[in-house]
């Protein structure tokens, strides 16, 4: 069984696989924003303009029960080499999660790539590691994970899902990856999750490349301020080395 079931073009049925860590009767964000990122990128492709993704910012509105949901696509400001795209996931017409992302005409630009971005050890040899010695709940159960720990707040790091996005669906790489990337805030914690609470508000990722095979790799640093504001800061990998960012603010609750 996958993470969601499809209900019709435009609404979506979570299965128990999404439960939540803060609340395990709740949706993980995670699988969510990766739902979000594949119906994005079912509505591109009808427009046939062959767009990459190169940003996806999204905005956690509230939580999410574990219960059927509805996606709507809009383009804000449509072009011939750039596009800027809106998707909204919604809960009983109330609105759960938005994306923004910005879609770009491929050009080939092979012979100027790189990056002194440093790569972080391949997944092979890093140790198996349960997140679920830390985290509650459905989706946690059913990612893998290896990580090396470079102690509070600070680790490197490669998972992958144990389950389909989308029950018979084939999703892009990037919505797969997608499916992932806020496991970040919760992979190199500075404090114990039972004592302090430090959800994200907000996700955004910028990408260089688009991520290919199934291990998706994070080179996560976690910072609180003074004030109650944190930030979850990480470069992102696949096997071909760095391919991007990505930035979390939370919002620190002793």
């Amino acid at each position: 069984m996958a993470f969601f079931e499809r209900l019709s073009d435009t609404r979506y049925l979570p299965t128990a696989h999404v439960g939540g860590a803060w609340n395990t009767n709740e949706q993980h964000i995670a699988p969510a924003m990766g739902l979000l990122a594949h119906h994005l990128q079912r509505d591109a492709a009808a427009r046939g303009h062959g767009f990459l993704i190169g940003r996806l910012s999204y905005d956690i509105l509230g939580t999410i029960p574990i219960e059927a949901m509805d996606a709507h696509v809009q383009v804000l400001r449509g072009g011939r080499t750039i596009e800027l795209v809106e998707a909204t996931l919604s809960h009983q017409d109330r609105a759960a999660l938005r994306v923004r992302a910005w879609l770009m005409r491929p050009n080939d630009t092979a012979a100027i790539a790189g990056t002194p971005l440093t790569r972080i050890a391949a997944a092979d040899t890093m140790p198996e590691w349960d997140p679920a010695t830390v985290w509650p709940g459905g989706f946690i159960e059913n990612v893998e994970i290896r990580r090396d720990d470079h102690g509070p707040g600070r680790a490197t790091y490669w998972a992958r899902a144990k389950r389909a996005l989308l029950d018979g669906e084939t999703v892009s790489p990037l919505a797969r990856a997608a499916t992932l990337f806020d496991l970040s805030n919760g992979m190199a914690v500075r404090a114990d999750p039972k004592d302090i609470a430090f959800p994200n508000l907000d996700l955004t990722v910028h990408l260089f490349g688009t991520p290919q095979g199934d291990w998706l790799g994070f080179d996560t640093s976690v910072s609180f301020g003074s004030e109650g504001i944190g930030l979850t800061s990480t470069v992102l990998h696949d096997e071909r080395g760095p391919i991007g960012s990505i930035g979390q603010v939370l919002t620190v609750r002793p």
